[in-house]
């Protein structure tokens, strides 16, 4: 894999920036950062390489809070999210690129539309819920690793207390990952040539993000951080559907 310098250096950036991001806000990675890597490499590159991340990620941080864990939850969601990730690397692994370039950039769109003008309800929903969310949300994590969100809406309805929430949220996303890297493997995603250096290389952006992002968390106001990952969402959702179409 023979990667222009500037095209690593872009990716170096948007890795750098997705997980300053995360330390700052706890907004996911890969919700960040696809939208952007996808403009430098192809889909089934960049997804492997933010899979290795979110792992680290998950290990420095869900695993530490798993005795907060509300495992009721946890394990009602576990089940369909393992369907979800089975049908999305399916899809994955068969779709054209382009097509999935297109599903991205509509809902990225369309979760950033709905967290700027819908406010979330506070009302308890029923675990049925479990069901379709929990699926749904396997076959995004798969597809492009943007699947927390979808739990986070059906969890934050359920759990009350925030530090069992985020601890329940963290032990989900690890568990995911775990269940995307074991379905990669088995499709040869992490096969091609170069793939492996590839991560390597960006691996001190990613650190260097979280790292960056966890010292300003008290420094820097979190809700202009979000707003102005909204706006970077929304930029790249439209660049997405436009070059697709």
């Amino acid at each position: 894999m023979n990667l222009p310098i500037e095209t690593l250096m872009g990716v170096g950036l948007v890795v750098t920036f997705a997980y300053t991001v995360v330390g700052l806000t706890g907004f996911g990675a890969s919700m960040v950062a696809m939208p952007m890597l996808v403009q430098l490499l192809p889909l089934r590159l960049a997804l492997p390489m933010m899979l290795v991340y979110d792992l680290i990620g998950g290990v420095a941080i869900g695993v530490r809070h798993r005795r907060s864990v509300d495992r009721s939850e946890l394990l009602r969601l576990v089940p369909f999210m393992l369907i979800g990730v089975a049908l999305g690397v399916t899809v994955l692994v068969k779709a054209p690129e382009r097509a999935l370039l297109l599903l991205l950039g509509v809902f990225v769109l369309a979760f950033s539309a709905w967290s700027l003008l819908f406010r979330p309800s506070q009302a308890t929903i029923a675990p049925g819920w479990a069901l379709p969310l929990g699926t749904v949300g396997g076959v995004f994590s798969a597809l492009f690793g943007t699947g927390g969100p979808i739990y986070t809406i059906y969890l934050a309805r359920r759990v009350q207390d925030k530090g069992r929430l985020r601890a329940t949220i963290s032990l989900l996303l690890f568990m995911s990952a775990l269940a995307r890297l074991a379905s990669f493997v088995a499709a040869s995603l992490f096969s091609p040539p170069g793939l492996p250096m590839l991560i390597a290389a960006m691996l001190p952006c990613a650190l260097a993000g979280m790292y960056l992002g966890t010292h300003l968390h008290h420094r820097l106001p979190a809700h202009r951080i979000v707003q102005t990952v909204w706006v970077i969402l929304i930029v790249g959702g439209a660049t997405l559907v436009l070059r697709s179409l």
